[in-house]
């Protein structure tokens, strides 16, 4: 694909918070977009997807289950629209001879490392979250070889509920939070992650797995602390504690640093380092209505 050509995209789970940023990316980019939610494409029947892709250039797969906790106790129902439902838009795309641009996850990994993990490490997820992930990932390559498989990770941003959102709100409601210290990890914008993904499809970098991260790498406490900082309260307000502390259904990788190496190799430049884009993020019109 070149960057001049104007592409039919269709983009599956636009409701979601990434789609609410890479939608408008990419008619920016002058691409002319299809946004299909939940209600207009279910990827879990295989003939609607192959329908709704019909007549488009490039499909990207954004819809999935990512109730990382109720997808413990639902499985078979997260399976059936992360590996399932990625085949179905897998199959329906490289039927269209459209290639897919998918979105996986960091928790492909066993989260153990301590290095950044490269885009060829092996995964070996530890939840049920992570494992239907995995398999989506394998169908997607193995049934669209003109596939990019983008990782994410700690994924933020004004189309839905999430951690900076969160955290902002407590910080109105207590005089201290409490926050785990030994998870690190990267944290991503997702106006960042839609940037990278509209000049990902629009450059020459070879179909692989990719990973969307931030630069950089900080613990849940210590992002907490920048974002007080940013929002002119008191870091000290902010307290470490561990992940024992405060269980969980699905167990949460300690290590979720990626490596950017794949991109930089395809002569992209990785997204910005996460403290950039808190900044930036906490100073949009949707952040300061929090």
């Amino acid at each position: 694909m070149t960057a001049d050509r104007s592409l039919k995209v269709l983009v599956t789970g636009a409701g979601g918070m990434l789609a609410h940023d890479l939608v408008p990316a990419l008619e920016a980019a002058g691409h002319s977009v299809t946004a299909a939610n939940r209600a207009d494409l279910d990827i879990t029947d295989p003939k609607a997807c192959a329908v709704a892709v019909a007549g488009h250039d490039l499909v990207v797969n954004t819809a999935a289950w990512t109730a990382v906790d109720d997808a413990e106790s639902n499985e078979p129902v997260a399976f059936a629209i992360n590996a399932v439902g990625a085949a179905n838009v897998a199959r329906a795309a490289a039927a269209a001879e459209a290639p897919l641009l998918h979105v996986s996850t960091d928790y492909v990994f066993d989260g153990q490392a301590t290095k950044p993990y490269a885009a060829d490490s092996p995964v070996c997820p530890r939840s049920a979250y992570g494992r239907t992930k995995a398999a989506g990932e394998w169908a997607v390559r193995a049934l669209c070889p003109q596939s990019w498989v983008v990782r994410t990770a700690w994924l933020y941003g004004a189309g839905g509920p999430n951690f900076v959102e969160t955290m902002t709100r407590l910080a109105h409601e207590r005089d201290t939070v409490s926050v785990v210290d030994d998870q690190v990890g990267q944290p991503t914008w997702t106006v960042d992650l839609a940037d990278l993904i509209v000049r990902l499809v629009g450059s020459s970098a070879p179909y692989g797995i990719y990973h969307g991260t931030s630069q950089g790498q900080v613990s849940w406490f210590g992002f907490t602390r920048a974002i007080f900082e940013k929002l002119g309260l008191d870091p000290e307000r902010v307290q470490p504690t561990t992940t024992e502390a405060f269980p969980r259904p699905a167990p949460r990788p300690a290590w979720s640093v990626l490596s950017h190496d794949t991109l930089v190799d395809a002569g992209l430049t990785p997204i910005q380092d996460w403290r950039r884009a808190i900044g930036a993020y906490l100073s949009t019109p949707d952040a300061s209505s929090v």
